[in-house]
């Protein structure tokens, strides 16, 4: 019979796997910025917001704070490094250097207040079941933001009955990564994992619906739809997957 911490950690790479796919999900965007040698009309806060994710459920998994997620801080610290060069790749073809203060003022913002979260973890709380609760919260509020961000088009996929700007892949994506994740909190509980999950599975389930329901009243270009990957993807798209 398998175990219980058998299972989580099977759970936990499938969700890795996943997760990792959802960090390359940039990948085209970034490409054509590469192609074009110029970021055009891209925004970098996608990439800023996850980089503060990514850096709080590494903080989260390590064994100062919940020992035994090592699995939570792999697949963070993966997406770390992949943000981080996504940023470069935007700050080195960023002609009008615009964008290039954004990320500047954002990481070193994010990296204060990092600072300050991680000082006050260490020194105000001595056991690990309050140092849980103080990193989870903020833990959890990144990450519904995150998995509800893709939700911001809701209204204009009802006002026009079309899905041409909601990525297939991406939702379905997100709605997998959720349920994987969700299975692997209540394998061996973990209350902030499983509600930002949880709801991040939702989520991704009214995506699925909304794509559905309003998928053949969707105007074709030239006989194919339009690839989601020539637009500028939701700040989900590089969430943090945990």
């Amino acid at each position: 019979m398998v175990s219980a911490e058998t299972a989580r950690n099977a759970v936990g790479i499938i969700g890795n796997v996943i997760s990792f796919g959802l960090f390359l999900s940039p990948v085209p965007t970034f490409y054509r910025i590469c192609k074009k040698k110029d970021v055009q009309e891209f925004q970098p806060y996608p990439y800023v917001a996850t980089v503060l994710n990514c850096l709080f459920w590494i903080f989260y998994g390590l064994p100062i704070i919940k020992p035994d997620s090592i699995l939570v801080v792999t697949i963070n610290s993966v997406g770390l490094v992949l943000e981080l060069i996504y940023l470069s790749i935007f700050c080195f073809f960023d002609r009008q250097n615009k964008g290039r203060k954004k990320v500047s003022l954002g990481l070193l913002g994010e990296v204060i207040f990092m600072a300050a979260i991680v000082a006050i973890t260490l020194l105000a709380f001595h056991t690990h079941e309050k140092r849980i609760l103080f990193v989870g919260v903020f833990c959890d509020i990144f990450n519904i933001l995150m998995y509800a961000s893709p939700l911001t088009i809701v209204k204009k996929v009802v006002t026009t009955k079309s899905v041409e700007f909601m990525p297939l892949y991406l939702s379905l994506a997100n709605f997998l990564n959720g349920c994987v994740w969700t299975a692997y909190a209540l394998i061996k509980f973990d209350i902030f994992i499983l509600v930002s999950n949880g709801l991040g599975a939702f989520f991704g389930l009214l995506q699925l619906v909304l794509y559905a329901f309003y998928y053949k009243s969707t105007p074709k270009h030239g006989g194919k739809e339009v690839n989601p990957s020539e637009m500028q993807l939701p700040v989900s798209d590089t969430a943090s997957r945990v």
